[in-house]
Parts: structure tokens; sequence; C-alpha cells
């Protein structure tokens, strides 16, 4: 490793820019935080030290916090070891930038873009080799001090190097999880838990009567994700978001993958997007909640079959649904729901490896540490028993995904052993420390 971070410039101070200055802020890193003026850098320093943790860690950050702008303050780049673009998502934004960071910064500084989903090779195109071998996409999980996830993802050109210096010092010093990724759209956390939300909103059309309070029933507890559910968690997320999240699979999925079907919202739903009704940032939007006269509080659901909301009745599920194992394979509308939409998004993921990453692994931990699974899908698998999903698959005349294709074909019966997964190459590999 030649690089030693001990300082790191920050341009861009919204949401993820000054959360990423105030974690190394707060891990005792010399921070320069740049804005486009006084005013915002101001602003963006505030976001900053608000999620200082004592008053004490809120002392350390303004000692550690520079701010500046980048028209005046740019060339100070050059003292620092990372620099971290965190601007708008914007591609020709971001290319520009880089075309004025390059002649700036140090010989061999790395360099990271803070993208959710803008492939690193749009961002570099055009760009000097040097800056190519130096740079990697950090896509940090917001709020940035609270979620461990941290994707990584280097570029053709980058170098291990650089890689590797950035991903020990967000392990070691920020103690991120990080799992690395690959330059393809949404990268690991975002490509499937989207593909989940998205296909969901569409499966749930077709859910046999079920209603909305039970299809979050069932994508909560029972599979292992957050009890937020479907509807809560796009609630949480926004539909402006999903949408944008949409439009980019749309141009950027590869032929024939099966997102395709589902970047665009159903009908419902596409007119609550049009009307505002987006989610919890404004005041309602699958769920809502209203303060009664009496001070209570009133939870309601915006039925998307009658279109009206009514007060929100808790759903009881059967007792042998409990786990997943069972409910996935249950010959009911909650088990044909479960299999379509949990089921589907397990098979899209075990056909994603080795496209998105290298290693089950890095799903994995992609799913628990960005979307709160307490199983990442091939963990998941393994509880519900491949051969089972295999059989069930072949049953209906359905190809077998890549990574359910190598286990059958190494005759395994899991995807982990023993301190050790199922590699691409059909043989058993040490799991990596976290």
């Amino acid at each position: 490793m030649s690089v030693e971070i001990k300082s790191v410039a920050v341009i861009g101070g919204g949401t993820m820019g000054s959360g990423i200055a105030a974690i190394c802020a707060a891990a005792g890193r010399a921070v320069l935080l740049l804005e486009t003026d006084a005013a915002a850098a101001q602003k963006a320093l505030g976001r900053a030290l608000a999620t200082a943790q004592s008053p004490e860690e809120k002392t350390l950050m303004e000692g550690l916090i520079r701010t500046g702008t980048v028209a005046e303050d740019l060339a100070q780049i050059a003292g620092y070891d990372w620099i971290c673009e965190a601007i708008i998502e914007d591609l020709e934004a971001k290319q520009a930038l880089f075309a004025k960071i390059e002649p700036l910064r140090r010989a061999g500084s790395v360099v990271s873009t803070n993208t959710s989903g803008i492939p690193l090779r749009d961002i570099t195109a055009g760009l000097p080799d040097s800056l190519r071998r130096d740079i990697v996409v950090t896509h940090f999980f917001n709020p940035v001090r609270v979620m461990r996830l941290l994707e990584i993802i280097p570029g053709a050109d980058t170098t291990p190097q650089a890689r590797d210096a950035l991903a020990h010092f967000c392990r070691e010093v920020l103690g991120k999880g990080v799992v690395y990724a690959k330059d393809t759209v949404n990268f690991i956390g975002n490509r499937i838990g989207c593909f989940w939300m998205l296909a969901g909103l569409h499966k749930a059309k077709q859910a046999d009567g079920l209603s909305m309070e039970t299809i979050d029933a069932l994508m909560g507890a029972p599979v292992g994700l957050p009890s937020t559910g479907l509807y809560g968690l796009i609630d949480l997320i926004g539909l402006d978001v999903m949408d944008f999240v949409g439009k980019n699979l749309a141009v950027n999925l590869p032929q024939g993958d099966a997102g395709q079907a589902f970047t665009a919202f159903p009908a419902t739903e596409q007119a609550m997007l049009e009307r505002g009704q987006l989610g919890r940032k404004s005041g309602g939007g699958f769920y809502r909640v209203l303060k009664q006269a009496d001070g209570s509080k009133l939870k309601e659901v915006f039925d998307l079959t009658a279109q009206a909301w009514r007060t929100v009745q808790p759903a009881t599920l059967a007792a042998a649904h409990a786990e997943a194992r069972d409910l996935i394979f249950a010959d009911d509308a909650e088990g044909r729901f479960t299999w379509d939409l949990m089921g589907g998004t397990l098979l899209y993921a075990a056909e994603l490896v080795p496209d998105i990453s290298d290693d089950v692994v890095n799903v994995d931990r992609a799913m628990r540490w960005g979307f709160a699974w307490t199983r990442g899908p091939f963990e998941l698998l393994d509880q519900i028993g491949p051969a089972r999903v295999i059989a069930r698959l072949e049953a209906a005349g359905q190809p077998l995904p890549k990574m359910l294709a190598v286990l059958k074909a190494a005759g395994a019966e899991s995807f982990y052993r023993d301190g050790q997964f199922l590699g691409t190459d059909g043989q058993y590999h040490a799991v990596p420390a976290e």
C-alpha cells in the first residue's frame, strides 16, 4: 500500500459530502470541505457538525474541518491524500470537475467519485490515464455516519494500490463494511434492492387479493427483511427517488436483464408520483400518520385498489409461514407471492455473479449492511435449501441462474460451509474477514 490517508478533501457539501467530511474528521483526519460559495460552505459545515455525537467530538471536528470554495480554493487539494468528489449526480458536471482536479492534485493521491449509480467508465471517459489509475467509485450509504456499507468500485485502469489504500482506510479508520463491486449500473446493493422494490410494485398487482399490509408483513420478518416491508421502505426512500432509479436502470441495464420489465411504475404508482404523493417527505405516500384531536395518532394506508385512504388493518400471517423456508414454498396466496417476489429476487442475485461482484460474499454483505437484510441472498438460499429451489425451477422447465448452476455442477449442497464460500469456479474458498 503506497498511500497512507491522513487528510481528506471533500468537494461538495450536500447530504453525502458533509457526511463524509464529518466521519473523516471524527476519526481525527484533517478535512478540506469545498462548496460553490462561502454561504454553501458554511451550511455544509453545519450539516457536518450536526452529526457530532458529543460536545467533545464536535470540538474535535471544528478544529479539523476547513471550508472553502471550488473557485478560490481548489488548488489546496494538492496537500490532501484522498480527494472525494461528492457533487450532484450529473455526468457532465462530474467530468468537468475532474478535468480541473487532475492538474492540481498530488501525484499518487487517491481520488474517488461518490455516486450511487453512474458508471465510473463514463465519468473517466476522455480523462488522463494518470487519473484513471488513481480513481475509484465510493458509494457511501445515507446517513454516512450510521450506515455500515461502503461499496468500492475500481475501474478497468485503477491500480490495486489505490483501491486497497482507500479500502484499508475506510475499513480500519472509518469503521465501514467495505464490499467490492464491479463497474455496472447501480453496483451491488441498489441493483438487487431496487429490483426487489420495483418488481414488488408490479408483482403486488397479481398477489391474489393480498392486502398491502399483508404484503408488507410477508416482506418483513418471515424473510428476514426490515419491518418497513415493501411499501414502507419505498415511502422512506420516496417515489421521486425510485422514479429516478428506474429511469437510470432503463437506460443502463444490459440487454435481457430481468429488471428491464420493472423500470417504469405501474399506473397507480405513476399517478401518485404525478400528484406529489411521494412518501414520508410529502406527508404521505402509501402510508400516512394523522394526528387526532385528542392527541392520538391514526395510521392510514392509501388503498391502491380503492384509490382512497383507509385505516391500517394489522396483518396476521399463517403460523406456518413464520420461516422463509416454509413460506416461500407454501401453496397459497402468501406463499405464491413470496416465491414470486422474494424468490425472484434471489434468482436475480444468483444470475448476477460474477457480473456485479466476483463472489457471493460481497453480495451478501452488501444486502446485510446496506439494506438491513438478516441474511444476504445466498445465505437466505442456504436457509431455504438450494436443492429445493433447483428442483422447483427444473420442474417448471426454467433455466438455472449462474450460481445455482455452479452449485449443482459442483455437487454442492450450500453456498457456505465451515467458514468457506462457493466460488464461481465451483471450489470452496475461505471467507475473507469483514
